[in-house]
């Protein structure tokens, strides 16, 4: 029988769960964190500021931002406002950030400290999220729900949710559009294969601009689990990862097969790890490597 697809937007299903377990933690990096209703009241907070700059249905909000629990934020903020999001990569040479920025008619740009001289300047308007300013303006905003009639249009699940660039390894790059309900389908045509639950840890270990970031953010923040932000260093080094697998206790593990096979060469000392699931994308697996 097939399943049942239910017609939700990313933020109603976010919300949906922020209602069943608001105090359980939902994002962590580096020993710092905040419970769903903490995330929750933020990201309303950012997205009303959002929406006051333009952001709304059909219009994309590029954003440039560290791997953070502040990023998690910033993408559901974005997806709250209504706006689709789109991934800058700041290691991305100048050019191709400026053609992104240009060839998806951005309407607003959100970066961090870190990020800024990192991408081009007065291009578009600016939201440096970690800068003063910026939280003083986003603090004179309710920390409430987003109704429709505050977005520039209502948002439905027709609507994009984000858009990510192709290499442009046989061509200039090109956008493809991904809108919420086809995020939603994921989560629920495959639920019934792992039973993802509140118990489950997963980690944010890809870029935010490889789309296997969004079943990672997805299948923790849909189900109730802890979302573990991977700092770039840290996936970096397969010996570190695996150190941080057991400390944070991941049981959702999601990897391309090469990172996989550099982890499996790593031998732990006295730290046992609780994985249920390792989950492969990106590229073949070889299954006699892995066995």
């Amino acid at each position: 029988m097939a399943s049942v697809v239910p017609g939700l937007t990313l933020p109603e299903l976010f919300e949906a769960q922020v209602t069943r377990t608001p105090d359980a933690a939902a994002v962590v990096c580096e020993g710092a964190g905040l419970s769903y209703a903490e995330l929750d009241a933020r990201a309303n907070r950012l997205a009303r500021y959002l929406v006051s700059l333009g952001a709304g249905p059909e219009r994309l909000v590029a954003v440039a931002v560290e791997r953070s629990a502040e990023l998690v934020l910033v993408l559901l903020a974005v997806l709250k406002a209504g706006a689709a999001y789109l991934p800058v990569d700041p290691e991305y040479p100048a050019e191709r950030i400026a053609y992104m920025l240009s060839d998806a008619a951005v309407v607003l740009l959100v970066c961090d400290q870190a990020t800024a001289g990192r991408v081009p300047a007065g291009i578009l308007p600016c939201v440096v999220v970690d800068d003063e300013a910026c939280a003083v303006a986003v603090a004179g905003f309710a920390a409430a729900r987003l109704e429709d009639r505050e977005r520039a249009a209502p948002l439905v699940p027709a609507h994009p949710a984000y858009v990510i660039y192709t290499s442009g390894s046989t061509g200039r790059p090109k956008g493809v559009v991904v809108p919420h309900r086809n995020v939603v389908r994921l989560m629920a045509m495959t639920g019934g294969w792992f039973d993802f639950g509140p118990g489950d840890v997963w980690t944010l270990f890809h870029s935010y601009a490889f789309d296997f970031s969004v079943w990672e953010m997805w299948g923790a923040l849909a189900t109730g689990g802890r979302l573990v932000v991977v700092p770039y260093l840290v996936s970096r080094s397969a010996a570190e990862f695996r150190k941080l697998l057991a400390a944070e206790r991941v049981t959702v593990l999601n990897q391309t097969p090469m990172a996989f096979y550099q982890l499996m060469d790593v031998r732990g000392e006295g730290s046992e790890l609780a994985l249920r699931y390792v989950i492969f994308g990106g590229e073949a697996l070889d299954c006699a490597r892995v066995a």
